[in-house]
């Protein structure tokens, strides 16, 4: 997509989730005014976690998984296709696929090499460990949709202004000092208040 007076459309990370239902694949694309997500088919995954985690980011007792790596985390999508699954195997069905890569997910339980993980929308399902990476990154304010804000060169509201981003763009989450998070798109880098960002926690801090 060509980027004009550093504007940065939707249409470069809209979200795209194929729903398998027997021998027919549907496919829905989303247009460049929705960074939201289309789930035909919706069923709970809750077969088999090892531990699921629901309480605060912030607390003393944050569980940890087999893995030894805290639950619940944020990582990313590792390529451009990833099977989501009802349960953690192979012989489970595959009830959507995401299909962008990079995208953020919050990985919320794990059962041997399975993950289960969470979308910006709350969807959930059981994804392959080697499909997803510790790499961070961001959705700017998915549930703020065709809104635009700025990305400031530094962190502070008085900062002038690096670039504009719609609502609902993926990008690097560079570092986060618990109000800000420095963040990256299309090879601009800015500041952007960090309750705007989903893939991060509230508070948390990334150097």
């Amino acid at each position: 997509m060509a980027v004009s007076s550093q504007n940065f459309g939707s249409t470069e990370t809209s979200n795209i989730k194929r729903n398998v239902f027997a021998a027919l694949f549907v496919a829905v694309i989303l247009g460049a005014a929705g960074a939201g997500v289309f789930l035909f088919m919706r069923e709970d995954a809750t077969a088999n976690a090892d531990i699921i985690y629901t309480g605060s980011i912030d607390s003393p007792d944050r569980a940890t998984g087999p893995s030894g790596l805290p639950i619940p985390r944020y990582v990313s999508l590792k390529t451009d296709r990833v099977n989501v699954r009802r349960g953690p195997s192979t012989a489970h069905q595959v009830i959507w696929v995401f299909a962008r890569k990079d995208l953020p997910v919050e990985i919320i339980a794990e059962y041997e090499h399975w993950r289960r993980v969470r979308d910006s929308e709350g969807e959930e399902g059981w994804v392959y460990h080697s499909l997803l990476a510790g790499r961070r990154t961001g959705l700017v304010a998915p549930w703020r949709s065709g809104e635009r804000l700025e990305l400031l060169e530094g962190a502070d509201d008085a900062a002038d202004v690096v670039a504009i981003v719609e609502t609902g763009v993926v990008g690097d989450i560079e570092a986060c000092n618990g109000e800000w998070c420095n963040f990256t798109v299309n090879g601009y880098s800015g500041w952007i208040q960090q309750e705007f960002v989903w893939g991060v926690y509230p508070n948390e801090e990334i150097n």
